[in-house]
């Protein structure tokens, strides 16, 4: 594994650079990192892909915004552009988680040219509710905890879980696993504070004007509320052609497997590379 720093315009994004074949390119969510994608599986290297992840700006290793409110999806979607330039890179399967999935959509309807698919991983952004008060104030909250008490703030300021109980110590352990990697966690804080009302397309219909094969992968709002399986099915409607995949009752969700994402990201290289 190659570790990268791309040049982002005034910031620098950190990523890594690995294996060869088929380009594929990661996406994380808000307050993750690189890592939380495929959730550390090689499984892509394995079976022949070159694999590129960075952490977005302010997240991870990667530099803060030049200022507090430059995380809006026109800021992610410019770095997404840089890293594949930077990388040499004029089209890529591109795998993307939350504010990672909508940062592809934002490439997608700017620049399809640089797209040969989409694997969207648990989208959440509706823009019918986009500005609404209680949903930004929750945010809102949320990068307050965090600026004032780390990581157990943000825990704090969340609150427990709305999941069932089975679930509860697993998604605290990835919280706080999560949110320590942030070497700039002001740079995380803003992040929160400007994503949530940021805008990477203005409605669902939009959506029909992407051409490249999609795979939406929607979880059950039971082990994972946070980000509707509504959206991914509505987003999977508006798409011309979206596969859309759900998790098995009863069953771990997809998103949180990083071999099941990995062999169904690799499924979609492979008919990608075929075409």
């Amino acid at each position: 594994m190659a570790e990268m720093v791309v040049d982002g315009g005034g910031l620098e994004l950190a990523g890594d650079d690995s294996g060869e074949g088929v380009p594929v390119v990661l996406l994380h969510g808000l307050t993750a990192t690189r890592r939380y994608v495929v959730m550390g599986s090689r499984a892509l290297e394995r079976s022949g892909h070159r694999v590129i992840a960075y952490d977005a700006r302010g997240h991870g290793s990667s530099s803060p915004a030049p200022s507090r409110d430059a995380y809006t999806y026109d800021d992610l979607g410019r770095d997404l552009i840089a890293v594949l330039d930077d990388r040499g890179i004029d089209r890529a399967v591109m795998a993307g988680a939350s504010m990672g999935a909508h940062t592809l959509l934002w490439l997608a309807l700017r620049a399809p040219d640089r797209v040969g698919a989409l694997v969207l991983i648990t989208p959440a952004y509706d823009p019918a509710v986009n500005e609404d008060e209680g949903r930004l104030a929750r945010w809102d909250a949320l990068a307050d905890g965090f600026e004032q008490g780390g990581v157990e703030g943000f825990i704090a300021a969340q609150g427990r879980p709305d999941v069932p109980e089975a679930w509860q110590e697993t998604v605290l352990k990835v919280t706080r696993q999560r949110l320590s990697q942030h070497e700039h966690p002001q740079a995380v804080a803003d992040a929160l504070r400007a994503v949530p009302r940021s805008r990477p397309f203005g409605t669902i219909d939009e959506l029909g004007a992407i051409s490249a094969p999609v795979v939406v992968v929607a979880s059950a709002d039971e082990p994972d509320p946070g980000h509707p399986q509504a959206v991914g099915k509505a987003y999977a409607a508006a798409i011309p052609g979206a596969r859309l995949v759900l998790d098995e009752p009863g069953r771990s969700p997809i998103a949180w497997q990083g071999s099941q994402l990995s062999k169904l990201i690799a499924e979609v290289a492979r008919e990608v590379d075929a075409r």
